[in-house]
Protein backbone atom coordinates (compact mmCIF):
# COMPACT_ATOMS: atom_id res chain seq x y z
CA UNK A 1 0.00 0.00 0.00
CA UNK A 2 1.16 3.40 -0.53
CA UNK A 3 -0.01 6.86 0.50
CA UNK A 4 -3.26 7.81 -1.34
CA UNK A 5 -4.30 4.17 -2.94
CA UNK A 6 -7.85 3.98 -2.33
CA UNK A 7 -8.70 0.63 -0.36
CA UNK A 8 -12.99 0.78 -0.69
CA UNK A 9 -15.12 3.11 -1.91
CA UNK A 10 -19.32 2.89 -2.31
CA UNK A 11 -22.16 5.76 -2.62
CA UNK A 12 -22.60 8.31 0.02
CA UNK A 13 -26.43 8.13 0.73
CA UNK A 14 -27.13 11.52 -0.46
CA UNK A 15 -26.46 13.78 -3.13
CA UNK A 16 -24.04 16.66 -1.40
CA UNK A 17 -21.33 14.57 1.03
CA UNK A 18 -20.40 17.16 3.43
CA UNK A 19 -18.81 15.69 6.89
CA UNK A 20 -17.47 11.82 8.19
CA UNK A 21 -17.25 11.08 11.72
CA UNK A 22 -15.77 7.51 13.09
CA UNK A 23 -17.18 6.24 15.84
CA UNK A 24 -14.67 3.41 16.61
CA UNK A 25 -16.91 0.96 14.90
CA UNK A 26 -19.33 2.38 12.42
CA UNK A 27 -18.67 5.54 9.86
CA UNK A 28 -21.15 8.64 10.11
CA UNK A 29 -21.71 11.04 6.61
CA UNK A 30 -23.72 14.18 6.69
CA UNK A 31 -25.30 15.58 3.78
CA UNK A 32 -26.31 19.13 3.54
CA UNK A 33 -28.51 18.15 0.35
CA UNK A 34 -30.81 16.39 2.91
CA UNK A 35 -29.81 17.61 6.14
CA UNK A 36 -29.14 14.27 7.61
CA UNK A 37 -26.85 12.48 9.27
CA UNK A 38 -26.08 8.77 8.59
CA UNK A 39 -24.49 6.02 10.21
CA UNK A 40 -22.89 3.77 7.90
CA UNK A 41 -21.38 0.11 7.96
CA UNK A 42 -17.91 0.81 6.74
CA UNK A 43 -18.15 -2.78 4.92
CA UNK A 44 -20.54 -1.41 1.96
CA UNK A 45 -22.06 1.55 3.20
CA UNK A 46 -25.39 0.31 3.99
CA UNK A 47 -27.46 3.26 6.42
CA UNK A 48 -27.80 1.60 9.98
CA UNK A 49 -29.53 4.59 11.76
CA UNK A 50 -30.48 8.32 10.57
CA UNK A 51 -31.49 11.30 11.85
CA UNK A 52 -32.36 15.22 10.65
CA UNK A 53 -30.23 17.72 11.90
CA UNK A 54 -31.63 19.85 14.57
CA UNK A 55 -30.25 23.33 13.39
CA UNK A 56 -29.11 24.31 9.83
CA UNK A 57 -27.34 22.38 7.31
CA UNK A 58 -25.19 20.06 8.09
CA UNK A 59 -21.22 20.53 6.77
CA UNK A 60 -18.03 18.90 8.73
CA UNK A 61 -18.57 16.29 11.17
CA UNK A 62 -16.88 14.49 14.36
CA UNK A 63 -16.83 12.44 16.85
CA UNK A 64 -16.75 13.31 20.41
CA UNK A 65 -16.70 10.68 22.59
CA UNK A 66 -20.29 10.10 23.36
CA UNK A 67 -22.13 12.77 21.13
CA UNK A 68 -21.74 13.75 17.19
CA UNK A 69 -20.22 17.43 16.49
CA UNK A 70 -21.29 19.24 13.32
CA UNK A 71 -20.75 22.74 11.70
CA UNK A 72 -23.46 24.85 9.72
CA UNK A 73 -22.64 27.48 7.12
CA UNK A 74 -26.64 29.21 7.73
CA UNK A 75 -26.08 30.76 11.10
CA UNK A 76 -21.84 30.03 11.48
CA UNK A 77 -22.28 27.80 14.46
CA UNK A 78 -21.12 24.51 16.24
CA UNK A 79 -23.39 21.84 17.41
CA UNK A 80 -23.58 18.64 19.27
CA UNK A 81 -26.16 16.42 19.75
CA UNK A 82 -27.61 13.45 20.77
CA UNK A 83 -26.27 10.26 18.07
CA UNK A 84 -29.25 8.27 18.59
CA UNK A 85 -32.42 10.56 18.88
CA UNK A 86 -30.27 13.94 16.90
CA UNK A 87 -31.65 16.06 20.23
CA UNK A 88 -29.47 19.06 20.35
CA UNK A 89 -27.03 19.44 23.27
CA UNK A 90 -25.08 22.61 23.04
CA UNK A 91 -24.16 25.24 20.07
CA UNK A 92 -21.04 27.03 20.27
CA UNK A 93 -19.81 30.45 17.40
CA UNK A 94 -17.59 29.34 14.91
CA UNK A 95 -15.19 32.26 14.34
CA UNK A 96 -14.91 32.52 11.09
CA UNK A 97 -17.72 31.98 8.11
CA UNK A 98 -19.54 29.04 6.12
CA UNK A 99 -17.84 26.59 8.52
CA UNK A 100 -17.15 23.27 6.34
CA UNK A 101 -14.72 21.22 8.39
CA UNK A 102 -14.41 19.38 11.58
CA UNK A 103 -12.59 17.49 13.99
CA UNK A 104 -11.84 15.89 17.37
CA UNK A 105 -8.55 15.75 19.25
CA UNK A 106 -10.07 14.10 22.32
CA UNK A 107 -10.32 17.78 23.79
CA UNK A 108 -10.30 20.38 21.61
CA UNK A 109 -12.22 20.60 18.23
CA UNK A 110 -10.37 21.94 15.41
CA UNK A 111 -12.68 23.95 12.47
CA UNK A 112 -12.10 25.31 9.08
CA UNK A 113 -14.32 27.44 6.81
CA UNK A 114 -15.17 27.81 3.50
CA UNK A 115 -13.47 31.32 3.52
CA UNK A 116 -12.03 32.08 6.56
CA UNK A 117 -8.55 31.71 6.29
CA UNK A 118 -7.56 29.35 8.19
CA UNK A 119 -7.97 26.59 10.66
CA UNK A 120 -8.95 27.09 14.13
CA UNK A 121 -8.61 25.10 17.70
CA UNK A 122 -11.56 26.08 19.66
CA UNK A 123 -12.43 25.22 23.28
CA UNK A 124 -15.66 23.45 22.54
CA UNK A 125 -17.14 24.19 25.64
CA UNK A 126 -17.66 27.81 24.58
CA UNK A 127 -15.99 28.15 20.74
CA UNK A 128 -12.89 30.43 21.92
CA UNK A 129 -10.29 30.03 19.88
CA UNK A 130 -6.91 28.65 21.30
CA UNK A 131 -4.78 28.70 17.70
CA UNK A 132 -5.06 29.38 13.96
CA UNK A 133 -3.02 28.07 11.40
CA UNK A 134 -3.39 30.25 7.68
CA UNK A 135 -5.37 28.69 5.10
CA UNK A 136 -3.52 26.55 2.56
CA UNK A 137 -5.79 27.95 -0.37
CA UNK A 138 -8.23 30.65 0.68
CA UNK A 139 -11.90 29.64 -0.23
CA UNK A 140 -10.74 25.97 -0.46
CA UNK A 141 -10.39 24.90 3.17
CA UNK A 142 -12.62 21.73 3.61
CA UNK A 143 -12.11 18.99 6.59
CA UNK A 144 -9.88 17.96 9.00
CA UNK A 145 -8.96 14.76 10.44
CA UNK A 146 -7.46 13.84 14.20
CA UNK A 147 -4.68 10.92 13.56
CA UNK A 148 -3.72 10.84 17.56
CA UNK A 149 -0.99 12.75 16.49
CA UNK A 150 -1.25 14.81 13.57
CA UNK A 151 -4.26 16.82 11.31
CA UNK A 152 -5.43 15.54 7.71
CA UNK A 153 -6.57 18.52 6.35
CA UNK A 154 -8.18 18.32 2.75
CA UNK A 155 -8.20 21.29 0.81
CA UNK A 156 -10.81 21.46 -2.40
CA UNK A 157 -9.14 24.54 -4.29
CA UNK A 158 -5.77 22.22 -4.50
CA UNK A 159 -7.44 18.74 -4.55
CA UNK A 160 -5.02 17.75 -2.26
CA UNK A 161 -5.42 15.69 1.28
CA UNK A 162 -2.21 17.54 3.51
CA UNK A 163 -1.02 16.33 6.81
CA UNK A 164 -0.01 19.17 8.75
CA UNK A 165 2.23 19.21 12.00
CA UNK A 166 -0.07 20.70 15.46
CA UNK A 167 2.00 22.86 16.87
CA UNK A 168 2.47 25.09 13.65
CA UNK A 169 0.68 23.36 10.93
CA UNK A 170 3.73 22.60 8.52
CA UNK A 171 2.65 20.12 5.64
CA UNK A 172 4.71 16.79 6.39
CA UNK A 173 3.05 15.27 2.87
CA UNK A 174 0.13 15.09 0.89
CA UNK A 175 -1.41 13.45 -1.63
CA UNK A 176 -4.18 14.18 -4.55
CA UNK A 177 -7.93 13.49 -3.82
CA UNK A 178 -9.75 10.62 -6.04
CA UNK A 179 -12.14 13.26 -6.73
CA UNK A 180 -12.60 16.69 -7.94
CA UNK A 181 -14.62 18.44 -5.25
CA UNK A 182 -13.59 16.79 -2.08
CA UNK A 183 -15.10 17.65 1.13
CA UNK A 184 -15.52 15.26 4.31
CA UNK A 185 -12.53 13.22 6.10
CA UNK A 186 -11.95 11.12 9.18
CA UNK A 187 -9.57 9.04 10.83
CA UNK A 188 -10.39 5.61 12.11
CA UNK A 189 -6.72 4.50 13.91
CA UNK A 190 -5.06 3.10 10.59
CA UNK A 191 -6.64 4.65 7.63
CA UNK A 192 -8.62 7.73 6.16
CA UNK A 193 -12.06 7.95 5.09
CA UNK A 194 -12.76 10.86 2.61
CA UNK A 195 -15.92 11.95 0.73
CA UNK A 196 -16.46 13.86 -2.61
CA UNK A 197 -19.45 15.81 -3.58
CA UNK A 198 -18.88 15.33 -7.39
CA UNK A 199 -18.69 11.68 -7.56
CA UNK A 200 -21.08 11.30 -4.46
CA UNK A 201 -18.74 8.38 -3.01
CA UNK A 202 -16.73 7.30 0.06
CA UNK A 203 -13.49 6.36 -0.13
CA UNK A 204 -11.08 4.88 2.01
CA UNK A 205 -7.57 5.67 1.75
CA UNK A 206 -4.03 3.67 2.99
CA UNK A 207 -2.03 7.00 4.52
CA UNK A 208 1.18 4.42 5.44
Amino acid sequence: MALGDILRSFPSPGALPGGLAWDGRTLWNSDFSTGRISQLDPRDGTVLAAFFVPVGAPRGLTWGGRSIWYNESIADQIHEVNPRTGALLRSVPFPGTLPVGLTWDGRTVWGTGHNSGGIFQLDPRDGIVLRVYDAIMVLGDRDNAWDGRTIWHVNQGTGRIYQLRPRDGAILQSFATPGAAPTGLTFDGRTLWHCDEATDTIYQIAVQ
